[in-house]
């Protein structure tokens, strides 16, 4: 854990760096959207066929699944609540509420759970993401910004999910997998050395989108309840429901640990577009992130030998 943490953090720092010097001369924020798209719509997608093509997939996909929404939607109450009492802006509000719900499950998950449990594992990080994270994020997540925002967008909401290219994937790879369509060695190759790129490009991206408001320590006191939902309490809720539903061993070692990573990045963007308090879910984010470096290895270390 140790090992791949110190990785996972000097690629951030790379990105980071990136971003305080804009070395190469451009905006960091172009070279970001720039990786994110070639992630999102290429390199992702060959990930996920990869490995969902051959996973076992079978009643542990529904426990993964379950678990994962379970700890999304109690986040997202807790902090729903914990604000309302705390009568915080609606703008401030919803950008905490979402920042405690959805964790980042792919883009750190992925290659913590793979090097800590094994390259099987990265079945368990993208399963909690696209069955559960991803629809719930497109959705529930959706309309909150809306609530909370001050952007009146219309539309349903479902179209979100038709433009997902790594929900897609899964749902081929699934039919292949189920279907038992025999991989061709040349695509399997294809597939490995293609989504081979999305962690350390991913890594590196999160690092350009970190951003540290001048007045953070001022925020301090508003994020701190976001940190403990998303760090301790949601891992511990999933740890517990997950040995109730029958996950057991490294598979719920696995759900627990991605339960237990810091805010997704992808927020921003829904932050951005429905006028919520962006500089705050970026604070959020990289806290969680420096933070997350302490409390998984102490995760790491309850569920595993």
């Amino acid at each position: 854990m140790t090992e791949i943490l110190t990785q996972a953090a000097l690629l951030i720092l790379a990105g980071t760096l990136w971003n305080a010097f804009r070395i190469g001369g451009q905006d960091p924020q172009v070279v970001r959207r720039a990786i994110g798209d070639l992630v999102y719509f290429l390199l992702l997608p060959a990930l996920v066929l990869s490995v969902l093509w051959s996973a076992p997939l079978g009643l542990n996909s529904l426990r993964i699944a379950g678990a994962a929404a379970a700890g999304v939607i109690a986040g997202l109450l807790l902090a729903a609540l914990w604000y309302a009492w705390r009568h915080a802006p609606r703008h401030r509000a919803g950008a905490l509420i979402l920042a405690a719900g959805f964790p980042n499950a792919t883009y750190l998950g992925l290659p913590v759970l793979e090097h800590t449990l094994g390259p099987w594992a990265r079945s368990i990080a993208i399963q909690y993401d696209l069955f559960a994270c991803t629809p719930l994020l497109l959705s529930a997540g959706i309309l909150l910004a809306r609530s909370y925002g001050n952007h009146q967008e219309t539309g349903p909401v479902w179209q979100a999910l038709l433009k997902v290219p790594p929900l897609w994937a899964a749902l081929a790879a699934i039919a292949l997998n189920l279907g038992e369509v025999p991989r061709p060695e040349w695509l399997g190759g294809l597939l490995a050395m293609t989504g081979n790129a999305v962690i350390p490009l991913m890594l590196f991206a999160l690092g350009l989108s970190l951003r540290w408001d001048p007045e953070a320590a001022r925020r301090l006191p508003a994020v701190a309840p976001v940190l403990l939902i998303q760090l301790a309490l949601a891992p511990l809720l999933v740890w517990g429901l997950g040995g109730t539903i029958g996950l057991t061993g490294d598979t719920l070692a696995g759900v627990v640990l991605e339960a237990a990573m810091p805010s997704m990045v992808l927020g921003l963007v829904l932050c951005d577009r429905f006028g919520l308090d962006t500089g705050l879910y970026a604070v959020t984010v990289t806290l969680g992130t420096a933070l997350s470096l302490l409390t998984l290895p102490l995760w790491s270390g309850l569920l595993l030998p």
